[in-house]
């Protein structure tokens, strides 16, 4: 869960994105994981999930990174923050984001998934996306 203000908006890395909508300075905490909010999804209900719905989750979620049995699903504006090689945020620490520069205003928050998300490979349709293909 974001601890800090933000809101969604087009992106340059990927359809849309969160964004700082003030100041962070560098090593602040942005996010922590909140049990009663963020929601874990046991494997066994995503395993029997109708396809609809396998999609939204293989798109939003990733592996508890202490539990494999479990699947993130954030519900707030976390689930739009996109992944860079050279992220403004670490996550290496599951349990607290936080910024590893000063991030303005306006700015894009990104992540590496690989800080939280071991086997992440990029989508087949995020490597359709970034070839230009704007389906979903």
């Amino acid at each position: 869960m974001l601890i800090v203000s933000t809101y969604i908006a087009p992106s340059a890395i990927e359809g849309v994105g969160v964004f700082a909508a003030e100041p962070i300075r560098k090593g602040a905490p942005i996010s922590r994981f909140e049990p009663d909010f963020d929601r874990l999804i046991p494997m066994e209900a995503y395993e029997a999930a109708p396809p609809y719905l396998k999609r939204l989750l293989d798109r939003y979620s990733f592996p508890h990174p202490d539990n494999p049995s479990l699947l993130v699903y954030e519900v707030d504006n976390a689930r739009f923050m996109n992944h860079s090689d050279e992220p403004n945020t670490d996550f290496s620490n599951f349990a607290c984001g936080v910024a590893l520069r000063d991030i303005a205003a306006g700015e894009e928050l990104t992540c590496n998934y690989k800080d939280f998300f071991e086997g992440y490979e990029l989508l087949a349709h995020e490597i359709e996306l970034s070839a230009g293909d704007e389906r979903y």
